[in-house]
């Protein structure tokens, strides 16, 4: 089987995403990794034994950030071994794009002329903030599946919980999500997980619609609350300097779960292999309006911003 080339394209602020991608797909230089200014991603990394751990039906093998000597230090922690001057030269060299930047003001303009050239793009979470800049960007794709994007903690065993599980709970009435930073970039990283298991065990219709939101800010604290019309009530709240894990707290009339997300690497690795087996045709895409209804709920979060 053809091992298929990828682009990386990064950096925003705090996100570390290119070192850690490309190192999923082509294991990593320990000592130039160390230089990594994200110190959890060398920590992480150092628990799995590459070259099994790795992505083994693709590599990272050009990359592109906004300084020359940004992509540099990166190609040399995570084994990329091309850099390009602009984005764009990644057309032509490449056979599907990772656009590993949160940056969301910023999805657009960089992956139009990636997605005009037929390339299938993974866009970091949120592809946008706004419902509207959302659809442009799926309206610009070439043919089914090319466009995926998620919030990677969604595929987190942790945050998963077993249809077992959840019958334990009886009928569940109450959620409650928290994480850290801000509403903007990291609300998806509960909101995702949430939507996918109160659809996924039909706690509401996917039809259901949202009734009441309620917005509470503190500082750069936030906590909004949505009432859906079946009665349930979901609230998410982003903590900004408060160190707290990533927490969904379901409570229903028979009981109550939490779920704790812990593994970052095999998060990040089951939504790349997600993005690769759909590429190769082995699995079924996102839903787009399962995207669109999470990234209206963060845009009715930033309502009073």
């Amino acid at each position: 089987m053809k091992t298929l080339k990828l682009g990386i394209i990064g950096l925003s602020e705090g996100n570390g995403h290119p070192y850690s991608w490309s190192a999923i797909f082509n294991g990593y230089n320990a000592k130039f990794m160390e230089k990594c200014p994200f110190p959890s991603i060398p920590k992480y990394l150092s628990n799995q034994n590459f070259p099994k751990d790795a992505i083994q039906n693709a590599k990272v093998t050009h990359i592109w950030t906004q300084k020359k000597s940004l992509s540099e230090q990166i190609a040399k922690a995570s084994n990329i071994e091309n850099i390009v001057t602009h984005y764009e030269d990644l057309i032509g060299k490449v056979d599907a794009i990772l656009l590993a930047r949160d940056d969301s003001e910023n999805h657009y303009k960089i992956s139009k002329p990636l997605i005009n050239a037929k390339l299938p793009i993974y866009i970091d979470k949120p592809i946008s903030t706004k419902v509207i800049i959302a659809k442009k960007i799926f309206s610009l794709k070439k043919f089914k599946n090319q466009i995926f994007t998620c919030s990677a903690l969604s595929f987190a065993k942790e945050l998963n919980p077993t249809l077992e599980e959840i019958k334990k709970l009886g009928k569940i009435k109450y959620i409650d999500a928290c994480v850290m930073k801000d509403w903007k970039k990291y609300s998806i990283h509960i909101i995702e997980p949430v939507l996918k298991i109160i659809e996924t065990y039909n706690i509401i219709q996917k039809t259901d619609t949202i009734k009441t939101t309620k917005i509470i800010l503190n500082k750069n604290q936030k906590t909004v609350s949505f009432l859906w019309k079946s009665g349930l009530i979901t609230t998410f709240s982003t903590l900004g300097k408060i160190k707290t894990p990533i927490i969904i707290r379901l409570f229903g009339t028979n009981g109550y779960k939490e779920l704790i997300f812990k593994n970052t690497f095999d998060a990040f690795k089951n939504s790349l292999q997600k993005f690769i087996n759909i590429i190769l045709k082995k699995e079924k895409s996102i839903n787009k309006k399962f995207v669109l209804k999470t990234i209206k709920m963060i845009e009715l979060g930033n309502k009073y911003e």
